[in-house]
C-alpha cells in the first residue's frame, strides 16, 4: 500500500451541538464515543454515497430502506492517531433512530452485498424530522459500539483504523431507524483525494449504485475530499 500523508491547515474545532428536544433511541449514552480534536494530519480519505437500495438485513438479504432517502458521508482518518473525522448529511430519512449500538449511524465491516458487525458509531444528525439532517466531528480508538460479538466483546474492541486503509471496500456506513431497522440509506467506502492528494491504500471495489449515477456524478463524488477540504480551510480565512 502506498500511504500518502497531508496535513491539517485551517480545520474547525471538531462537532456540532445537537437540537434540542431530538428523539433518540439509543442503548447507551453517546458520551461512551471517545470524541478527539482534528488531527494536525491525515492519512486517507473517504465518500460514502448511501442510498435505500443497498440495504442488507441480518441474515445477508437485500431489504430497501427508505425510498428517495440519501446520505453523504465524508470520512478523513489518521491511522497514526486512530482518528477519523466526518461530515455526515442525511436528506429523505424519516422518524426516529433506533439501533442496539449507541448510536444508529455506524461503520459496518462489511463489503458490497454482505452483512457485517458495526465497527464504529457516529453521533446521529441531526435535527430528527423532515428536512436534512448533519453531524460532524471526531472520534478515536478504542471504538466503542455497544453491541457485543457471542464472547462478550464489544464489536469495536481491538479494531483500528488501519483496518479501513488496508481494504476500504470491506466496509459500509449506514444509518437506522424505527421503521427501517436494517439500515434507512447504506454505501460502501469509496477512496477519495484530499486537497489534490490521493490518500488512503484502498480497494476499488465500487458500490451497486455507482454505474447508475453515470461518469459525471461519480466524478462530483470523488471531488467531495478537496471540496470539504477547501471549505473549511475558507471558513477559517
Amino acid at each position: 500500500m502506498t500511504r500518502s500523508t497531508i496535513r491539517r491547515t485551517g480545520f474547525i474545532g471538531a462537532g456540532v451541538a445537537l437540537t434540542g428536544g431530538a428523539s433518540l433511541l439509543l442503548a447507551a449514552p453517546a458520551q461512551a464515543m471517545n470524541e478527539a480534536e482534528w488531527p494536525e494530519e491525515f492519512t486517507s480519505a473517504y465518500s460514502v454515497m448511501a442510498v435505500p437500495e443497498e440495504v442488507i438485513n441480518d441474515e445477508g438479504e437485500q431489504e430497501t430502506g427508505e425510498e428517495g432517502a440519501t446520505g453523504d458521508f465524508m470520512l478523513w482518518m489518521n491511522s497514526d492517531t486512530d482518528t477519523i473525522c466526518y461530515e455526515i448529511t442525511l436528506n429523505g430519512v424519516s422518524g426516529d433512530y433506533e439501533s442496539p449500538a449507541i448510536s444508529a449511524t455506524h461503520i459496518h465491516e462489511a463489503a458490497l452485498g454482505e452483512f457485517g458487525p458495526p465497527r464504529v458509531a457516529f453521533e446521529d444528525p441531526q435535527p430528527v424530522g423532515d428536512g436534512s439532517r448533519e453531524s460532524s466531528g471526531c472520534i478515536e480508538g478504542p471504538f466503542v459500539t455497544g453491541v457485543d460479538d457471542d464472547e462478550g466483546n464489544d464489536h469495536g474492541e481491538g479494531f483500528t483504523v488501519a483496518q479501513i486503509e488496508e481494504d476500504p471496500a470491506a466496509f459500509q456506513a449506514d444509518t437506522h431507524t424505527d421503521d427501517y431497522p436494517a439500515g434507512t440509506v447504506r454505501g460502501q467506502l469509496m477512496q477519495v483525494p484530499l486537497d489534490g492528494v490521493e490518500t488512503g491504500g484502498g480497494g476499488s471495489e465500487q458500490s451497486a449504485v455507482a454505474p447508475m449515477l453515470g461518469v459525471g456524478a461519480l466524478a462530483a463524488a470523488l471531488g467531495l475530499g478537496t471540496l470539504a477540504f477547501m471549505r473549511r480551510r475558507a471558513e477559517q480565512a
